[in-house]
C-alpha cells in the first residue's frame, strides 16, 4: 500500500504552530515512508476563506521547506461531486431530507439546554413521507450501536452512536459540510493515512460511518496531542501562537523551527538536534506521545542559536541581506560582508539580533554611551588613538594579525594592558562597550572606517576636554 498523508488547513488565517507541525509530522511520515504528502485547501467556509490566507499558508510549507506532491487541491471546486455523494446517500435510504429551518432548531436546542439535557436533533424528519415545497437539509442517518476508532497514538476509543446526532451533510443552501467534503476527498485521493490533530477526534466517528456508508476504504487515524502553553492551557500568541512566517521576520531559521516543532512531542532518546534526513529516518508514531506538548519559545531561540551558529557565512550573509535592508543600511561588498557576518555569528541569537548587534558596522557615525566615554575617553587616551592610526595606517596586510602586531605595539608605547587599551577603542568604533573581539572588528570594518572613527572619537575627546577646561 502506497502512503499517502495529507494536510488540509482552512484558509481562513496563517499558517501557526499547530498547523505548521501538523503538517511536518505528515510530510515526515510520508517522506519515511517513500509515500506521498498531498495538500488540500479546505475553503468550503467561503465568507471567511481569503487568497491572502492561502497564500500565507503556502508560504509558510515552502519556507519550512514541506514541499507537497500533490495539489493544492480547492474544496471550492469540489462542490459537485459532494452533492453527488450526498444525493446518493438520499436515494440510498442512508440520508434523508430535513425541513426543520434554523429558528425552530434553536429553539428545540435552547429547550433542551434549559431542562438540562444534551443539545441534540431528535430526528424527526427521519422517515417522515412529506415533501414540502421549501428548502431543506440533507442529514446522514447515524446507525444505532458503537464506534471504533483505531487510533495509532491514541490506541482504541470508543464512541457511542447514540451520542451523535443525524448529521447534516448539505445545508439547505445546497453547500456540503465539512465532514462529508472530508470523506469525500479522503478517499476519492486515497489517503492512507489521516494526521492531524486531537480537536478533530469527536468528528472521526462521525467520518468512519460515512466511510462504511459509501462503501469506502477507511484511512488509519493518528490524532496528534495539542500543544500548550507554559502554563499548560492553550497556546496563545504570548507563548508563541503566531504565524509560521512572522518567526521567519522575527529572524528564525527554518531550520531551527522544523527541529524545533519536530521534538514537540516525538522524540528519539536524547538526542535533540536533527538534521531533516535524519529526521525523516527516525520519525515514526512510535515516539510520538500522547500528553499535550509545551511550547517553549526559550528552547527554540537555543535551537536557533544553533544553526545560525552551523550555517555557512556566505549563506548566513545572503539570509541577513534583508534584515540589513529593512533597517536602511548600505550592504557592503560581499568579501567585507562575510568578514562582518563572521564576527556576528556566533553572538547572535537571531537574524535580527545579528542586523541590530552589528548596526555600527552600517552607520557613518555612531553614537557613545554616555557611561563608557566618562569612563574610557580622556586626553592620553587620545594619543593612544593617534599612535594606533599611525601604525594602523601602513599596516599590511590589513589581517588580524597585523592588527594584533600594532595593538602590541600600543601596549609598549603607553605601557597599558590590553584591555586598557581595547575598550576605548571598542567604544570609539562602535559606540558601545559590548563588541566581538577587537581585533576581529577592526578587520571586518575596514582600514578606512576605523581611521575615521579613531578620527572622530581624538576629536570628541579634544572637544570635550576643551569644553571641560572652559567651563
Amino acid at each position: 500500500m502506497e502512503v499517502r498523508t495529507r494536510f488540509a488547513p482552512s484558509p481562513t488565517g496563517y499558517l501557526h504552530i499547530g498547523g505548521a507541525r501538523t503538517a511536518l509530522f505528515n510530510w515526515l511520515f510520508a517522506r519515511h515512508n517513500s509515500g506521498k504528502l498531498i495538500l488540500r485547501i479546505e475553503d468550503t467556509d467561503v465568507a471567511r476563506s481569503t487568497e491572502e490566507s492561502t497564500k500565507a499558508i503556502l508560504d509558510g510549507m515552502e519556507w519550512l521547506g514541506l514541499r507537497w506532491d500533490e495539489g493544492p487541491y480547492y474544496q471550492a471546486q469540489r462542490f459537485d461531486l459532494y452533492r453527488e455523494h450526498a444525493t446518493r446517500l438520499l436515494e440510498e435510504g442512508k440520508a434523508y431530507r430535513c425541513y426543520c429551518t434554523p429558528e425552530e432548531l434553536e429553539k428545540r436546542r435552547n429547550e433542551a439546554i434549559a431542562q438540562g439535557k444534551t443539545p441534540k436533533y431528535d430526528g424527526r424528519c427521519r422517515g417522515s413521507k412529506d415533501v414540502p415545497a421549501k428548502p431543506y437539509a440533507v442529514r446522514f442517518i447515524i446507525p444505532p450501536g458503537k464506534t471504533l476508532v483505531k487510533d495509532i497514538i491514541k490506541g482504541n476509543v470508543v464512541f457511542d452512536n447514540e451520542e451523535i446526532e443525524d448529521l447534516v451533510i448539505l445545508r439547505s443552501d445546497n453547500t456540503p459540510t465539512y465532514n462529508l467534503c472530508v470523506v469525500v476527498d479522503d478517499a476519492t485521493m486515497k489517503i492512507s493515512h489521516v494526521i492531524r490533530g486531537d480537536d478533530h477526534l469527536n468528528n472521526t466517528p462521525k467520518q468512519i460511518l460515512l466511510y462504511e456508508a459509501m462503501c469506502y476504504t477507511i484511512p488509519e487515524f493518528a490524532h496528534l496531542p495539542m500543544i500548550l502553553g507554559h502554563d499548560r492551557t492553550r497556546l496563545s500568541k504570548r507563548h508563541g501562537a503566531t504565524s509560521v512566517m512572522a518567526y521567519k521576520e522575527l529572524g528564525y531559521l527554518p531550520e531551527a523551527l522544523v527541529n524545533y516543532l519536530a521534538r514537540l512531542g516525538w522524540s528519539y532518546g536524547d538526542q535533540e538536534i536533527f538534521t531533516i534526513q535524519e529526521l525523516i529516518e527516525k520519525f515514526s508514531f512510535e515516539n510520538v506521545g500522547k500528553s499535550s506538548g509545551i511550547f517553549n519559545p526559550d528552547k527554540l531561540l537555543w535551537l536557533n542559536q544553533h544553526y545560525i551558529k552551523e550555517t555557512p557565512v556566505e549563506e548566513l550573509s545572503k539570509l541577513l541581506t534583508p534584515f540589513l535592508k529593512e533597517r536602511g543600511f548600505n550592504i557592503p561588498e560581499e568579501e567585507r560582508l562575510l568578514l562582518i557576518v563572521n564576527t556576528l555569528k556566533e553572538r547572535s541569537k537571531t537574524l535580527v539580533d545579528m542586523a541590530e548587534g552589528g548596526a555600527f558596522y552600517f552607520v557613518d557615525k555612531v553614537r557613545y554611551d554616555e557611561k563608557g566615554v566618562a569612563k574610557f575617553f580622556n586626553a592620553d587616551m587620545a594619543g593612544v588613538f593617534e599612535f594606533l592610526m599611525d601604525n594602523l595606517e601602513t599596516t599590511e596586510p590589513f589581517t588580524h594579525t597585523g592588527i594584533e602586531d600594532v595593538f602590541a605595539k600600543a601596549m609598549e608605547y603607553s605601557g597599558l594592558k590590553l584591555g586598557k587599551i581595547a575598550q576605548p577603542v571598542r567604544l570609539a568604533l562602535t559606540g558601545g562597550t559590548v563588541s566581538p573581539g577587537i581585533f576581529e572588528v577592526i578587520e571586518a570594518l575596514g582600514r578606512e572606517k576605523t581611521l575615521s572613527r579613531l578620527r572622530s572619537a581624538i576629536d570628541f575627546i579634544h572637544s570635550a576636554c576643551g569644553s571641560a577646561t572652559q567651563t
